[in-house]
């Protein structure tokens, strides 16, 4: 059996496509323990150059929009044509208990099967913005494993949803027809990322209302400022039932990645990311530091309690944890 002790071990079995490798490598960058972080960081390091060819959707909507069921025909379609597909499907986690149903999985009956596709659930753990804390990196171990198509599935539309867009390449957000106004529960920002929509469940007698709908959709769209004046947002009608219109929305992902690659614009877009993700990836470091440095509970629970009991200015206690760091107060344009 491999040593998946070992960071290099683990990076060549995943290389190779191994399964067992790619769920061993999740595991470490989902982890909280000293050791794990350390392994799965210096595995990351030697996969970098590995990743970076896949197509990575992120996909929002409304609970109950049908994501899952969409996902497993979608999915489903992708492998047959002889893509590799890996789902990360993100479920919330309780406020209570912390714990999470996970249940996506079963959910995606055909894809879970699937020789050609990955399907893990991973809880939010808090983490805000409809993503798990560890997105980013498992997307790239993915890639690395060989999955050519890697889509996140997102937990459901909210003011922080957005979160998705700084992660992946398009994002692509599901509606369905029928709740009167087509906007209604759906907040702007999301409306925004979104680089194309789809109008889901038109199947049976809900087929004229879909078409009804993602027409009100093309008219509302056209009160926002666009993203790029490259891509005008298409609105597709789908449906996770019985896979109708499912070949095309795969044409318009294909077609949006042909106009961003031949403009400049999906390179940018990846390369700003990255950035993005080393500043928010040293926010979270400095913060697991200044928890697990010595005498440092102590330190921040009177820090906690002088917040609390409104005698000291939660700004004004940050600050002071970051002079016991040794850091500098200087200006800086971050």
């Amino acid at each position: 059996m491999a040593d998946f002790t070992d960071p290099d071990t683990l990076a060549a079995s995943l290389l190779e496509g191994s399964r067992a490798a790619l769920s061993r490598a999740i595991t470490l960058v989902e982890s909280t323990r000293a050791d794990h972080r350390a392994t799965a960081a210096a595995l990351l390091d030697r996969l970098a150059p590995e990743t970076g060819r896949a197509v990575r959707i992120g996909l929002s909507g409304v609970p109950g929009v049908g994501k899952s069921t969409l996902l497993d025909a979608f999915g489903s379609m992708l492998t047959a044509k002889g893509h590799r597909v890996a789902v990360l499907a993100v479920d919330p986690s309780s406020v209570r208990s912390g714990g999470s149903i996970l249940g996506d999985k079963t959910r995606m009956a055909r894809l879970s099967v699937d020789r050609n596709a990955y399907v893990r659930p991973s809880p939010s753990s808090g983490t805000l913005g409809g993503v798990a804390a560890q997105t980013r990196e498992t997307m790239l171990l993915c890639e690395a494993a060989g999955f050519d198509v890697v889509i996140v599935e997102t937990m459901g539309v909210g003011q922080a949803e957005v979160a998705v867009a700084e992660m992946v390449d398009l994002v692509l957000l599901l509606m369905i027809p029928g709740g009167g106004d087509e906007l209604q529960g759906i907040k702007k920002g999301i409306l925004e990322v979104a680089d194309i929509i789809a109008m889901n469940k038109a199947d049976g007698g809900n087929v004229d209302a879909a078409k009804t709908a993602a027409s009100e959709i093309r008219s509302a769209l056209n009160i926002l400022a666009p993203r790029s004046a490259a891509w005008r947002v298409p609105v597709a009608t789908v449906s996770g039932m019985t896979g109708a219109g499912l070949d095309a929305l795969w044409s318009e992902i294909e077609r949006f990645r042909q106009v961003h690659r031949d403009n400049g614009a999906w390179d940018e877009r990846r390369a700003d990311q990255r950035v993005r993700w080393l500043w928010s990836s040293l926010d979270a470091a400095i913060r697991r530091r200044v928890l697990s440095g010595p005498n440092w509970p102590a330190e921040i629970a009177a820090g906690e309690n002088a917040v609390r009991t409104g005698e000291r200015a939660p700004s004004a206690v940050a600050e002071d944890i970051l002079d016991h760091l040794g850091l500098p107060r200087s200006g800086g344009n971050r």
